[in-house]
C-alpha cells in the first residue's frame, strides 16, 4: 500500500551547516515530479504560467536556492564568502572588509565582495545572485533586510554572520555595535561639558538606518535632560565633506543660537570643520563639532575632532572567526558580539 506523504512525514528538520532545500521538497511542496521544477527553473516558458505560478510559491516559501556550480563541487560548497555592504567607497566598510579578508584568506578562503548601495530591494537580488554559487557562507551588513531575504538565508542551511548592527534577533551569527548607545554617548558628552543647543546631523537617512539608530539615542538623552531634542538637519545625497560644508552652513543659517553639532559621521563632521576654519569660526568657542567613527584623519584637523570610534578592522576580524568557528564544525564562543566602541574626547568640543 502507498502511503501519502503529509507535510509532516515529508517536512526535515534541518541543521545549520549541514543540510537545505532541495529540488525533491519545492517538488513535494508544489506537487509535481523534481523534472518539472527544474524545467520551470531553467526554460520558464516550457511549462504553464499556473504551475509555474505554483512552483514559484513552493520556491520562496521553503527558501530554495538553486546551484549555480554543477557536480560534487556544488555540494560540498565552494570555499568562496561573499561579503555583501552598503558601499565600497566608505572607509567605514573597507577598514571591516580588510579584517574579514585577512583573516578568510589566511584559512584558504576567497572573499567575493558585493554593494546594495543602501538599497534592500539590491541587496535581496544580489543575495539570490550568490546563493546560487553554492558559497561556504556570507557576512551582510545590518540586521534589516526583506522578509524573503532573511527567509532563504535562514533555510539555507549554511553560516551567516550580519556585521555592523547589534541586535538581540539574528539570522545566524551577529558582530556588530548598538548604534543607539552610541548616539546616545556623544550626544551626552555634549550635555556634560555645557552645551544645550545641540544639533544632529546626517545624509542618506533615509536608507541609512543606523544613522537615525544613533540620532534616536542622541535625541532620547537630551529629551530625558530636558532640553531641545528634535534638531535634526539631513541631506539625501552620500556622505561626504562638502556634504557635511553644506549641513554646516545649513544649521548656522536655520539656528543661529545652536552651540553643538553632532555629525552622523566623521566624514561630515571633518567638511564641517574645514567650513568653520575657512569663516574664522572658532571650534569649540562658539560651536562644538562631534563625529562617529573614529577615522584617522579627526586626529589630523585643526582642532582635532572629537568622535566615538568603532573598532572597524576588530569587527572583520571576529566575524571571520565565527564563520571559520562553525565551517570547522566548531560553535562560536558566543552568535552575537558586541564590538563596542570608545568616546574619544578631543579639542573640537
Amino acid at each position: 500500500m502507498m502511503l501519502k506523504q503529509t507535510p509532516i512525514t515529508r517536512s526535515r528538520r534541518r541543521h545549520r551547516g549541514t543540510d537545505s532545500v532541495t529540488i525533491q521538497d519545492v517538488a513535494l511542496e508544489a506537487g509535481v515530479a523534481p523534472i518539472t521544477v527544474s524545467r520551470a527553473l531553467n526554460t520558464p516558458e516550457s511549462v504553464s504560467a499556473k504551475l509555474r505560478e505554483r512552483i514559484d510559491q513552493a520556491v520562496a516559501k521553503l527558501g530554495y536556492m538553486p546551484n549555480l556550480v554543477a557536480g560534487g563541487l556544488a555540494s560540498a560548497g565552494m570555499r568562496m564568502i561573499p561579503v555583501v555592504v552598503p558601499s565600497l567607497s566608505i572607509l567605514t566598510f573597507i577598514e571591516v572588509i580588510h579584517g574579514i579578508q585577512q583573516t578568510l584568506e589566511q584559512a584558504g578562503y576567497q572573499v567575493l565582495l558585493g554593494s546594495t548601495d543602501f538599497d534592500l530591494d539590491r541587496e535581496a537580488s544580489l543575495i539570490d545572485s550568490l546563493l546560487g554559487y553554492s558559497p561556504s557562507g556570507v557576512i551582510l551588513t545590518g540586521l534589516r533586510h526583506h522578509v524573503r531575504t532573511a527567509k532563504r538565508l535562514k533555510n539555507w542551511g549554511r553560516p551567516v554572520v550580519e556585521i555592523m548592527e547589534l541586535g538581540d534577533e539574528c539570522i545566524d551569527m551577529n558582530v556588530g555595535v548598538d548604534n543607539h548607545a552610541a548616539g546616545a554617548c556623544m550626544a551626552q558628552h555634549l550635555l556634560d561639558r555645557g552645551y544645550k543647543s545641540i544639533a544632529y546631523l546626517g545624509t542618506g537617512m533615509s536608507r541609512d538606518y543606523r544613522a537615525m539608530q544613533r540620532f534616536e539615542g542622541h535625541r532620547e538623552v537630551l529629551k530625558t535632560s530636558g532640553v531641545e531634542f528634535d534638531l535634526l538637519f539631513r541631506r539625501e545625497e552620500p556622505s561626504s565633506y562638502e556634504a557635511g560644508r553644506l549641513l554646516f552652513l545649513e544649521a548656522l543659517e536655520t539656528r543661529p543660537d545652536l552651540d553643538a553639532l553632532h555629525f552622523a559621521n566623521d566624514n561630515l563632521a571633518a567638511g564641517a570643520l574645514m567650513e568653520a576654519n575657512r569663516q574664522g569660526i572658532c571650534v569649540p568657542e562658539e560651536i562644538a563639532i562631534g563625529g562617529y567613527l573614529g577615522l584617522s584623519l579627526g586626529e589630523h584637523l585643526s582642532p582635532r575632532l572629537s568622535t566615538i570610534t568603532v573598532p572597524r578592522y576588530e569587527m572583520g576580524v571576529e566575524a571571520a572567526k565565527m564563520m571559520l568557528s562553525r565551517l570547522e564544525g566548531r560553535q562560536p564562543p558566543a552568535p552575537r558580539l558586541d564590538i563596542g566602541y570608545e568616546l574619544k574626547v578631543r579639542e573640537s568640543t
